[in-house]
């Protein structure tokens, strides 16, 4: 399986930009939305299959940081597409999560969907670690997108050169993601 496409930086470039911002103003709009449906099953089961997904992309992130560095270019690249398509397969499932559950949060350990000063001083500091944990792994899957497709392309263009400079950046970031949903989930499942 070695999949090349042929070059046009320009077309990239559009669809790359405007398949961010749908993906990024989707996200945004549908986590102010929940709809009151009953699934037959427990709506949290999607955060729980988001974290999974998340921990197989940090393996496979492993496992393709690896087989980049030992000169196995067609592993690497079989692994790499099968980290963006899981990536996609948690896009669909987080939206899916908070479509139908809504939104959670952390401290509120009455489950009634206000934090109370109570509940504040219950949870202490680790409503603040976990906050930071949220918004650094929100920010960087966001900016992680366009850089995940634009480094996919120039390896899929062959411009391995650029493609290996793009990865510097793009690798610890998307690796963060992956590792930071997890936390995130094993954090806020509590208030579930």
């Amino acid at each position: 399986m070695n999949i090349t496409i042929t070059k046009n930086d320009t077309k990239a470039r559009i669809i790359i930009f405007i398949f961010s911002i749908i993906v990024f103003f989707a996200v945004t709009a549908l986590e102010r939305v929940t709809l009151n449906v009953h699934l037959g099953f427990d709506e949290h089961l999607f955060a729980k299959l988001n974290a999974i997904i998340n921990s197989i992309v940090a393996v496979l992130l492993l496992a393709g940081i690896v087989t980049a560095k030992q000169g196995m270019y067609k592993s690497h690249q079989k692994i790499m597409l099968s980290a963006m398509g899981l990536s996609v397969l948690f896009l669909v499932s987080y939206i899916c999560h908070h479509l139908f559950a809504g939104s959670t949060l952390y401290g509120d350990v009455d489950k009634n969907g206000i934090v109370s000063a109570a509940e504040k001083l219950e949870v202490g500091n680790m409503r603040m670690v976990y906050f930071f944990i949220l918004s650094t792994h929100i920010l960087l899957a966001g900016l992680s997108l366009p850089l995940i497709l634009f480094t996919a392309y120039r390896a899929l263009i062959n411009e391995n050169a650029v493609h290996r400079k793009l990865a510097k950046i793009t690798w610890p970031i998307w690796f963060y993601v992956a590792l930071s949903g997890p936390v995130v989930y094993l954090m806020i499942s509590q208030y579930y």
